[in-house]
């Protein structure tokens, strides 16, 4: 048993309101994470108490007290902030980064039969998508073919065979930004503005509440359109499945959505293209013999795009380590720090209970995440093509110098700059794909044009880059 309820005696210990903390932002956890997280292991154990842009919390970093309590077996962690008790008490500043994400009230910061309710809407929901045999799901597989060859046709365009390029920008960013039209229904280029604002929520900057509120707004107008006149879309699927959801879940668990398609997925492809191009974690060797998905993998292991999870709340005393986490402390579990964990690392040892696949990056238990095949499908199609295309890619700058994202929650860099040299022509341009149920459209956008979608949104995030 790795967590005990505490039912006896005061911990050893002042609360964590009293404890000399860490701060969770610094260089190394931007630089060299593992760095950061083993010095933590080494002072503190399986959890230790951190600053979270000025909010105390409990980072839980050893794997089998992440497992733990990502499962839930016996009901002790809540994920609705009304179990913080220093929110209940007015203590949290009102100004603090994070606010919009805990008070989010989507699936993920409910508990119980709120949580179940919406989370049987994603399911039924996602199905027409993940299913591989349904129309949905071939049809937006073959948009997704479509946005990725168009991406890298216009990035190496003025290159000959051979130039620079920056993958994160202009490949592994905007793609998940073109999916997410599909998935609402609205048209493929209905979110030029959503990935922006949700960029600056997830990252947990000043203008984070400020994108929130613009973020859910747009949402909103998407979804009551979707409710006026359903279609064969996401939003229509997931009413489809359970009426009663109100116009303000719908649009919670939609702008939900374009976190995990825009930014998770984003970040989840330059990940794994960046492990394979560093080649130290096997993601290179198993791309190389044919496995993309286990390259996938072995790069979400690495190097999840969620380093951390988002806040949960005791709702009574428990130990975690030497540590008694009262009820109602904040605790975020760190996917990134447990797969450092020996306890995961060893996995290939004979005598151990772990398996090398058992990574934490898409949560466990009853929120983990339901979107995953999604997501992989999206990850797997941006690599294939990628180095389908590409006779040789390799980073232009040292692996140590690359610029890494700040933020709480995500690791994922601000740029991916390679040198590259093509494999061949690029392919000749396909009919834009159709919603399901349609024809294929014959559309400019398809053609790699000036108003095409793919140079509509390159545009616009040139445009936004700081």
């Amino acid at each position: 048993m790795h967590v005990e309820p505490q039912t006896d005696h005061s911990p050893a210990h002042p609360p964590l309101e009293a404890l000399a903390v860490q701060p969770l932002l610094n260089r190394d956890y931007e630089t060299r994470p593992a760095v950061f997280y083993e010095r933590l292991r080494a002072e503190y154990g399986p959890v230790a108490p951190v600053d979270v842009l000025g909010v105390p919390a409990w980072l839980v970093i050893g794997y089998p007290q992440t497992l733990d309590i990502l499962r839930d077996a016996r009901g002790i962690w809540s994920r609705r902030v009304g179990n913080w008790r220093a929110y209940r008490d007015g203590a949290v500043p009102a100004d603090w980064p994070m606010l919009p994400v805990v008070e989010s009230d989507n699936c993920g910061f409910r508990d119980g039969a709120d949580s179940t309710r919406l989370r049987s809407a994603w399911s039924e929901g996602l199905r027409p998508f993940q299913d591989r045999t349904r129309p949905e799901a071939k049809a937006l597989e073959q948009a997704v073919r479509r946005y990725a060859d168009e991406l890298i046709t216009v990035l190496s365009e003025h290159g000959g065979r051979s130039g620079w390029a920056d993958l994160s920008a202009q490949y592994a960013r905007p793609l998940p930004l073109m999916v997410i039209g599909r998935l609402l229904g609205s048209g493929a280029d209905s979110g030029d503005e959503l990935i922006i604002d949700l960029w600056r929520v997830m990252d947990a900057g000043p203008e984070a509440r400020e994108a929130s509120d613009r973020l859910l707004a747009r949402v909103a107008e998407l979804c009551a359109a979707r409710t006026a006149a359903p279609g064969a879309d996401l939003p229509s699927y997931m009413l489809a499945a359970v009426p009663d959801l109100t116009a303000a879940e719908l649009a919670g668990e939609m702008a939900m959505m374009c976190g995990l398609v825009g930014d998770v997925t984003g970040t989840l492809i330059c990940n794994t293209i960046t492990e394979v191009l560093i080649g130290e974690t096997g993601a290179r060797d198993s791309l190389s013999a044919g496995l993309i998905q286990e390259a996938i993998n072995r790069a979400t292991a690495a190097n999840p795009p969620m380093a951390n999870l988002a806040f949960r709340w005791a709702k009574a005393d428990v130990r975690v380590g030497r540590f008694q986490i009262a009820a109602g402390d904040p605790v975020m579990v760190s996917p990134a720090a447990a797969h450092l964990d020996p306890a995961f690392t060893s996995a290939g040892a004979p005598d151990s209970i772990y398996s090398s696949r058992a990574h934490l990056a898409w949560s466990a238990g009853p929120h983990a995440c339901l979107g995953r095949d999604l997501a992989t499908v999206i990850t797997t199609i941006a690599v294939e093509r990628l180095f389908d295309r590409f006779a040789a890619l390799r980073l232009s700058l040292p692996a140590d110098q690359l610029p890494w994202r700040s933020s709480p929650l995500m690791r994922g860099l601000r740029s991916l700059p390679v040198t590259y040299e093509l494999a061949a022509d690029p392919p000749a341009p396909q009919p834009a794909p159709a919603e399901a149920g349609e024809a294929p459209e014959q559309d400019p956008e398809g053609d790699g044009g000036q108003d095409s979608l793919v140079r509509r949104v390159l545009r616009m995030m040139r445009i936004a880059q700081p």
